[in-house]
């Protein structure tokens, strides 16, 4: 069984921007496609879903860069006491 923060962190990533888009979606059909306040707000709604894709995108190559930046760490404090790369 998945723990409650794994499915809060799915309900993050992967169904709020759907959600938000679907919302949009239906605000556009409802609005009838034409120049209307219902239609635009859909459309902005298409774009709020975009922007949160996007920043959870960007966390998660932010952490991903700092894994890469610990165990860069990490080697360097090996070669410092071994004289070597851990690779080597």
């Amino acid at each position: 069984m998945r723990s409650p923060a794994h499915l809060l962190l799915t309900l993050t990533r992967v169904w709020l921007p759907i959600g938000i888009a679907v919302g949009g979606v239906v605000a556009i059909v409802v609005g009838g496609g034409v120049d209307s306040g219902v239609s635009a707000t859909g459309v902005g709604l298409l774009i709020v879903a975009l922007i949160v894709w996007l920043l959870n995108v960007m966390f998660r190559l932010s952490v991903s860069s700092n894994r890469d930046r610990e165990r860069e760490e990490q080697a360097r404090d090996y070669y410092a006491e071994h004289g070597r790369w851990p690779d080597d």
